[in-house]
């Protein structure tokens, strides 16, 4: 029976406590908020989360790519700890904003597909009746943090729900250009987000996201806070700076580069992260920073070049959830470090709650580790990582779950019932299944994700009645297969 992790665990718990101390966060035998609240909370380190919608694992320079530049994430990479290993919380975006701001497995929130998800009300399976906005019941992060003392703001995308299930009503004191949409309508103003006041004519949206980020920075540099700024960018449709695009468009072809438009939006997301990065330096902030860094999906495959991992966005395989995934912590993190720990976007929620001592939800389960023991170079006491996806999705993904333990990740798909077994290390690319070569290790992760499943409440698709594969293939259904390793231009969510 997989076990529910909480963060505040006794293998860290006093390490955690001393880290908040040094940084001038809790006082000793001071761990209540309120406690905290009363005597001023101005002390305890700030939070920084970006979140890069669609990004693929090796679209930074210090991911290995020589194709695009990324010298403010480097940077970032440089003064903290890069994991190689990183996985977002599912294959598509909304699953993970979810998980980003709970500690929870889309699994167990029932937000397991992009919102509002894709039909195929003739296919095999009939998909379970998901949850399409994250409830106001679920305490989030920014809930937590609000009520010690933090002023937050969530500033871009939100995509978790619309009017009464906005950022605002969420934990965050601010909400600047979030909505229920899952892109937007356009990348220079006027935007058309109702949440976001249009700039200049032409103004850029990741900028603007950037200036409005520094914003909340200066306003509230005497005070703790917690910004998440989950970037549109690079999210369809592909706009970019004309100027920034050019400079990419002689080397197409070079490095695995595919679209000049794409690689400049990659570029203003770290011009954004650089402004970030100044003003905390200018202000005296970075000491006392702590600044997570990754995405929500992997790479849209005919966006960027995901090689060697197989397939990308929407995806059962690597690619569609193999991220960046950085931390920079000053006095936490050792700089320019690596760690090949899997780690997953619900630690991201379970370390913050617990490094900065505010704790987590006592009455809400914790799917999420804390990485306090992993960010200071040591491992993480956990089993495995796990996803469930019981949905269609329009680049060829069928309904399927999947777990990673150590070297090896096992997918079981359900139309067929079916499961494929890699060994990442020897096969990062997934190409040779190893399922009828080594049936004991394949039903032994089979029985291990059956007991996740059920421990989480997982919904599960079941038997579609109205199952017809002449309408399903008529309506664009044949042409989707579940181990596709390729992508069409369908793949992406509105």
């Amino acid at each position: 029976m997989h076990q529910r992790r909480r963060p505040l665990r006794c293998i860290v718990g006093l390490w955690a406590l001393a880290v908040a101390v040094r940084a001038g966060g809790l006082a000793a035998g001071d761990a209540s908020p309120d406690a905290e609240a009363d005597r001023g909370a101005g002390a305890r380190p700030n939070v920084v989360v970006v979140l890069v919608d669609d990004m693929g694992w090796k679209d930074l320079s210090c991911q290995g790519s020589d194709f695009y530049r990324t010298p403010h994430v480097d940077r970032l990479a440089a003064s903290g700890m890069r994991f190689t290993s990183g996985y977002s919380a599912c294959t598509v975006c909304s699953p993970t904003r979810a998980a980003l701001l709970t500690g929870q497995y889309p699994a167990r929130l029932h937000i397991t597909d992009w919102i509002a998800g894709h039909d195929r009300p003739f296919a095999k399976l009939k998909i379970p009746a998901w949850q399409k906005r994250l409830p106001l019941e679920t305490v989030t992060v920014a809930e937590r943090l609000k009520a010690a003392g933090y002023a937050t703001a969530s500033i871009g995308k939100w995509h978790l729900g619309a009017a009464g299930f906005s950022p605002r009503e969420q934990g965050f004191d601010e909400n600047v250009g979030g909505t229920d949409r899952g892109q937007p309508p356009s990348y220079f103003s006027p935007y058309r987000i109702p949440t976001l006041a249009d700039g200049p004519p032409g103004e850029y949206l990741t900028d603007r996201e950037a200036a409005e980020a520094v914003r909340f920075i200066r306003e509230h540099r005497d005070r703790p806070f917690f910004l998440y700024l989950p970037h549109h960018c690079v999210h369809t449709p592909i706009q970019a700076k004309p100027e920034v695009a050019a400079r990419y468009a002689g080397r197409l072809g070079e490095a695995g580069g595919k679209n000049a438009a794409y690689a400049a939006m990659v570029e203003s997301v770290d011009d954004a992260l650089g402004s970030i990065l100044d003003t905390l330096d200018a202000l005296g902030l970075r000491d006392r920073t702590a600044i997570f860094f990754t995405s929500d999906n992997g790479g849209l495959a005919q966006m960027t070049d995901n090689a060697p991992l197989r397939a990308g966005k929407g995806s059962a395989y690597e690619a569609g959830v193999r991220v960046p995934f950085l931390v920079s912590w000053p006095g936490v993190t050792r700089p320019g470090t690596t760690s090949d720990v899997p780690v997953i976007t619900p630690d991201i929620p379970a370390t913050i709650l617990d490094v900065t001592g505010v704790g987590p939800e006592p009455s809400q389960p914790l799917d999420g580790a804390s990485l306090a023991a992993a960010l200071r170079g040591g491992g993480l006491d956990r089993d495995a990582l796990y996803w469930h996806y019981p949905h269609y999705h329009p680049g060829g993904a069928t309904p399927h779950s999947a777990i990673r333990s150590g070297d090896f990740r096992l997918v079981h798909f359900y139309e067929d019932g079916h499961s494929e077994l890699y060994n990442l290390r020897s096969d990062p690319g997934e190409a040779a299944d190893l399922a009828d070569a080594d049936p004991v290790r394949t039903a032994a992760l089979e029985a291990r994700l059956d007991s996740w499943l059920a421990d989480v409440g997982a919904q599960l698709p079941t038997a579609n009645p109205d199952f017809d594969p002449d309408r399903d293939a008529a309506a664009g259904g044949a042409r989707r297969r579940p181990d596709a390793r390729r992508q069409t231009a369908e793949e992406t969510d509105p």
